[in-house]
C-alpha cells in the first residue's frame, strides 16, 4: 500500500490540526493504521493506532485526550485529529500500515513521507 499524510502546518500553541493519510489500493481495509512522529534529533515515536475497522484506538500517554485518530475505510484515509497542540508536538508526523497487530514499531511495513507540524509558543 501507498501512502500519502497531508494537513501539517504551522499552528499557535492551544491550536488544531487534523493530518490525514490517504491510501492506494483496495484493501485499506486489511491494515492496522499508526501515526508516528520524528522530532529533530530524537528517534520515531508511536502515536496513535487503530484497528482495521475503527474499533479500537491506542494513543501514547503524551497525547493521551488531546489526538484523536479514525479512519474512513470508504474513503481510504486515516485521521489524526490534533487539539491542544504543545510546542513539544512539533515533529514530521508519518502515517504507516500494519498487516499484524500493529503493537510495535517493526509490525508497520509501509510508511508515507511525513508531514510537519510546527507549533509556537
Amino acid at each position: 500500500v501507498q501512502l500519502q499524510a497531508s494537513g501539517g502546518g504551522l499552528v499557535q500553541a492551544g491550536g488544531s490540526l487534523r493530518l490525514s493519510c490517504a491510501a492506494s489500493g483496495r484493501t485499506f481495509s486489511s491494515y492496522v493504521m499508526g501515526w508516528f512522529r520524528q522530532a529533530p534529533g530524537k528517534e520515531r515515536e508511536f502515536v496513535a493506532r487503530i484497528g482495521r475497522s475503527g474499533e479500537n484506538t491506542y494513543y501514547a500517554d503524551s497525547v493521551k485526550g488531546r489526538f484523536t485518530i479514525s479512519r474512513d475505510n470508504a474513503k481510504n484515509t486515516v485521521y489524526l485529529q490534533m487539539n491542544s497542540l504543545k510546542p513539544e508536538d512539533t515533529a514530521v508526523y508519518y502515517c504507516a500500515a500494519s498487516t499484524g497487530l500493529g503493537l510495535s514499531f517493526r509490525d508497520f511495513g509501509s510508511w508515507g513521507q511525513g508531514t510537519q507540524v510546527t507549533v509556537s509558543s
